[in-house]
């Protein structure tokens, strides 16, 4: 098992140096959903909520929790990311919303965090137009699915 690399050799946390990485194509994939009452889901999907888009509001605040990622994780890199994408899977069987985020950048350090900061600040935004209709809203499965470039190469979740 590897150590864990935002501590020094004194135990003293640290932003790791990326300073000699090699410049790769990063990519990060991370999904999430947001369960609800089939009331709400209608809610969301008739466009009736008076709030307005639910789910076009929530893309663009998760491209915005992408890009301040560094903001809010204390060690994390400010890195110029290339791309963000985010797609949203209504489920009216499951009463759910699927949340996907890519995140791209050409960079020294990969872009896991990014990807999952947009997920769940996309999901936080559909609770938090919603929650006046269903407090009772869960955020679930928030996790990486793959991971491309830097030294560490490709991973999938299996």
């Amino acid at each position: 098992m590897s150590k864990l690399t935002h501590f020094d050799a004194d135990g003293k946390a640290h932003m790791v140096d990326v300073g000699a990485k090699d410049v790769t194509h990063r990519v990060a994939i991370a999904e999430g959903v947001i369960r609800m009452t089939p009331a709400t889901l209608s809610l969301i999907l008739s466009g009736g909520h008076k709030k307005g888009d639910v789910l076009g509001i929530a893309r663009i605040a998760a491209i915005m929790g992408a890009k301040k990622t560094a903001d809010l994780i204390p060690l994390c890199h400010p890195l110029a990311l290339t791309k963000v994408a985010v797609d949203f899977t209504p489920d009216a069987d499951q009463s759910l919303v699927h949340c996907v985020a890519r995140v791209e950048t050409r960079g020294q350090t990969g872009v896991e965090m990014e990807a999952l900061t947009a997920v769940q600040v996309a999901l936080l935004t559909i609770y938090d137009m919603c929650k006046a209709v269903d407090k009772g809203m869960t955020l679930d499965g928030i996790r990486l699915m793959e991971k491309q470039g830097g030294k560490s190469g490709h991973w999938t979740r299996d």
